[in-house]
């Protein structure tokens, strides 16, 4: 180990335990790690590296995903969802745990965000579920985890950001890789939900709207998703493309058809989407820096060599590879963790064979456990706040669904066709 990997990794482990944001942690270590090289001149190769890192085509699909998000988050669409899924769902016993976990998977696909379907969704279903009798914490926890499996559901920005990193990797593919290991997730969560409707007695149905009602009601906001992945697979637009399509299609629909979103709303919209859009392009600029900086130092090769010498075993392997990431993910979000991680995983997990549209939901999909588990679990805390509740309470309440997610990434690290068979039917 140099001297110049040495300060880069004293210098990111120091300014991260000091709560300095991630970004600046990038920056800063790539930019000591340069220095230590000598002979560079160190400012204009991190500058240089950190305008190439977000010079790329496929990102400019992110401030577009975020906009449209953010425009169908504020239109209405929670509401109509909610609607969908009791109408699909309410019938069955203990249907209102069912109700919370699709309604958080559809408006999570949707919109694109965990933290956006725990507060749309959680506001109303929380209350709905302690007034029916079940715990805040398990109607919390329940609402925190179901809300991850829109980021493995397309569209999802942080796919774009794994295909970036990742070099290659086709955006659609991925997309089409994420459904089913989404829908899996979901179902693992609605069964984890049963076991505890079973223990508690949990058996009462709720009254559920009139389904053709409440498909024509929410089907508008459902065939954004349509809308996208079809125009992608059709060869209508590419993925960068579809995402200002979805714009388009989310203004018009809060807008005009739902009226829920006001011409003075926009402005407030456009600035929190450009703040959030932000923050992501620093974090893969400065990613970009400290990736030049690891490889330099041949840190991904080493890493794949390492792993690869504690078992000549590619179970054990990829094993190895999950619990690193779900230990990852209790101390980092979700983005940084995919742009640190993904220049040093990836080549060992190929070198095993594996694809790499396989290997980003795999490792999105352990991500994802991390935004439910403290202490940066950020879908929990948002869900503690919403629920009125405090993290010590729902935590025990949310270990059966962690269980169950955990079996689910199981499944979808070694079984490849859950990932790779949709984009293989449609020749991605």
């Amino acid at each position: 180990m140099g001297p110049e990997l040495i300060a880069l990794l004293l210098v990111f482990l120091v300014l991260l335990v000091l709560d300095v944001p991630v970004a600046v942690c990038l920056g800063l270590a790539a930019m000591v790690a340069v220095a230590c090289i000598g002979d560079v001149p160190t400012g204009f190769l991190v500058a240089q590296r950190v305008a190439t890192g977000i010079a790329s085509f496929p990102l400019l699909a992110i401030p577009f995903f975020v906009l449209s998000g953010l425009l169908m988050g504020e239109g209405g669409m929670a509401r109509r969802l909610i609607n969908l899924a009791a109408a699909l769902v309410g019938r069955l016993p203990g249907g209102l745990a069912y109700v919370n976990t699709l309604t958080c998977m559809l408006f999570g696909a949707v919109s694109g965000s965990a933290a956006a379907a725990v507060s749309s969704i959680g506001a109303f279903m929380i209350p709905q579920m302690v007034d029916k009798g079940y715990r805040r914490e398990f109607s919390v926890a329940l609402t925190a985890t179901s809300a991850t499996t829109g980021l493995l559901i397309p569209p999802s920005n942080i796919m774009i950001v794994y295909a970036v990193v990742a070099g290659n990797v086709s955006v659609a593919a991925l997309f089409m890789a994420g459904v089913l290991p989404g829908v899996l997730v979901g179902v693992a969560i609605m069964l984890a939900a049963t076991v505890y409707n079973l223990r508690s007695g949990r058996r009462q149905t709720i009254d559920p709207p009139p389904f053709l009602a409440s498909l024509g009601s929410a089907l508008p906001s459902v065939l954004l998703v349509i809308i996208v992945l079809g125009g992608i697979l059709g060869g209508i637009f590419s993925a960068t493309e579809a995402s200002a399509i979805a714009v388009a299609y989310a203004l018009l629909l809060g807008v005009v058809v739902h009226r829920e979103i006001r011409v003075r709303q926009l402005p407030g919209i456009l600035l929190r989407s450009a703040k959030t859009t932000a923050v992501v392009m620093l974090l893969v600029g400065t990613s970009q820096a400290m990736s030049w900086a690891l490889s330099f130092e041949r840190v991904p090769q080493t890493a794949s060599a390492a792993l690869l010498g504690l078992s000549d075993n590619p179970i054990a392997i990829l094993l190895i590879i999950n619990v690193l990431l779900l230990s990852v993910g209790t101390f980092m979000d979700m983005t940084p963790a995919v742009l640190v991680f993904t220049p040093i995983l990836l080549p060992a997990a190929m070198a095993l064979g594996v694809d790499p549209v396989h290997f980003g939901i795999i490792m999105i999909a352990n991500l994802c456990i991390g935004l439910c588990t403290p202490p940066v679990g950020t879908c929990l805390f948002v869900g503690c706040s919403v629920g009125r509740t405090t993290l010590a309470q729902v935590v025990p309440a949310a270990i059966p669904f962690f269980l169950a997610m955990a079996v689910a990434v199981l499944l979808i690290t070694y079984v490849p066709a859950l990932s790779l068979w949709l984009p293989r039917l449609f020749g991605l």
